[in-house]
Formats: structure tokens, sequence, C-alpha cells
């Protein structure tokens, strides 16, 4: 089988697990905002060690990907996520999807298909050295804990944005070790071994940060995810691994028309949860209950649900 089509079925594969990962996340945050405890009351339930095994079950899916492809293609496949999350999260909410989540998703999607357009290449074959592993990871600490700080964090798309760059530099060493173990012999090298250790902490430390993005929303703070995302992996693969956008000019204005049609579908996802789409009656009783683990009263015979 072609690489690229190889690694574009682990993408899909990815992008369905890490959707209804994200979905679960985006409940528990709901429930987070109302419970005593936060992310440490979290760690104690079920359901969020089922939605962590999710995310871990799509990382390795991506992983896989990222051996046959380069990260200027993996990456903005990422943004599948986003066509399936949506959908599943309204209807977890007990609500239909707005019109304003489906122009900012589809916007979102188009910008992103535009990025896509000019990332080609063959398999990977560079990998990172251990001195730009640990310059990429030090620097990328730096920008994530400034996102992330309570002085700056004013919105949870500060946390989506760390989120993204975390899952981002998690998915570039990823390349790095996966490259590495196709090579057989340097699988079990102190190099390799460290630069995992460096991608389970970024992998866990994009989880919760996602946790926290998700309690005003899902739509706005995934599509950030999934911006930042491949555009920090891309600049890592352009920079450090000697990956290059196709087409010349016209492709970096492709990309540039990418990423400014993303940007609108990220505003139209922020503006409709402003506005709010309410959950029916029931979907608000039925995550209540889940909390304190009583059943909902049942609704009366005259209540109108859709």
């Amino acid at each position: 089988m072609n690489a690229a089509v190889l690694a574009l079925l682990l993408c899909l594969a990815s992008a369905a697990t890490y959707a209804t990962a994200a979905v679960a996340q985006e409940r528990l945050a709901r429930r987070e905002a109302t419970a005593e405890g936060g992310n440490r009351s979290l760690l104690r339930t079920g359901a969020w060690w089922a939605s962590a095994g999710l995310n871990a079950a799509a990382a390795l899916l991506h992983a896989a990907a990222l051996r046959y492809g380069p990260l200027t293609l993996v990456q903005p496949l990422g943004a599948l996520t986003l066509v399936a999350a949506v959908p599943m999260g309204a209807r977890a909410a007990g609500r239909r999807v707005a019109s304003g989540e489906w122009r900012g998703t589809l916007l979102t999607l188009a910008g992103l298909g535009l990025l896509l357009l000019p990332a080609s290449g063959p398999a990977p074959e560079e990998t990172l050295s251990f001195s730009q592993v640990l310059v990429v990871a030090a620097a990328s600490a730096l920008a994530i804990g400034v996102l992330a700080s309570r002085r700056a964090a004013r919105s949870g798309l500060r946390h989506a944005a760390a989120s993204g760059l975390a899952s981002a530099v998690a998915s570039a060493l990823t390349q790095t070790v996966a490259v590495s173990a196709g090579r057989g012999g340097e699988l079990l090298s102190a190099r390799v071994i460290g630069v995992a250790l460096l991608v389970l902490t970024f992998a866990m430390g994009g989880l919760l940060l996602s946790q926290t993005a998700y309690q005003g929303g899902l739509g706005a703070p995934l599509a950030v995810v999934n911006i930042v995302n491949p555009l920090a992996a891309a600049a890592i693969g352009i920079a450090l691994l000697g990956e290059r956008l196709q087409g010349g000019p016209a492709g970096v204005a492709l990309a540039a028309a990418g990423a400014l049609a993303a940007a609108r579908g990220v505003l139209l996802l922020t503006r409709t949860a402003a506005q709010g789409a309410a959950p029916l009656p029931q979907a608000r009783a039925r995550d209540r209950s889940d909390l304190v683990g009583v059943k909902p009263a049942p609704a009366p015979e005259s209540a109108t649900v859709s």
C-alpha cells in the first residue's frame, strides 16, 4: 500500500477516536465547572480515565501515521476531529447543531484544507537530534507556561492554544521515536528513550490543558487546537526536519489564505458558543444526576422533546 494512503487511513481512525474522547472530555469539563475538587475529583472518576484511554489509542494511531507521512501532511488531517466532534458534542448535550457551528466548522476545515494542499512529501527519514529535542521542548514549555498562566488565561481559547502547541510538540517528538523504531537498532538507545518520556509529558500536558479549555464549550477550543497543532508541527518540520511546502510562492499563498479562513471559522464558533444553545431540561438533569449518582425525575407528559 502507498505510504501516503496508509498515513491517510491511520489519520482517519485517529481523528474519529480523538473526536469521541473530546466529546467525553467536554462533558466532564462542564461537570467540573459545577463540582467541587476540580481536576483532582476528575482523576477519581472512571469516565475521565476512559477518555484518557481513548486519547492514548488515538495518539498511537497518530504515531503510526507519522511513521508513513510527513508532519506537514499528517497534522492538518487532525482537523477531521472537528467534523465528528461538533455534531457528537451537540447530541451529547441534548441539542441540535447551531447553524453558526456548521458554518464555523466548515470554514475552519476549508482553511485547513488549503493549508494541506501545499503539504506533501515522501515518508519521513530525518529525525531530531537530542540537542534539537531539548531546544524544542524548552521553548515550547516556556510558551505553554505563558499561555496557560492564570494571569494570561482570560478564556479557554488560551488553554486550547497551549494544548495545541503541546500536542504538536508531542507529535514532532513522536515522529523521531517512530522513525528511529523503524531502524531497529536505535529503539533502545538513551536518546530515543529520553524523547519518548518527553512525548508522554507533552501529551499528558495537552490532555489536561484541553480538559480546562473545554469548560467553555467544545467547538471553538477544539478548532483552536486543530489550528495551532498543524501550524506548530509544520514549523518544526520545515525548520528542523527539512520538510517543505510545495508550489513555491503559490503554495505559501494558499497556506496563508487557509490560515485566514480557519481563523474566521474559529471566530464563528466562538460567537456561537457565546450566544449559547441551551441544552434541553432533561439533558441538564441528566448531567446533574451523573454528578450526584441519582436518576433525574421523569419529564412531565406535556414536555416537548425534539
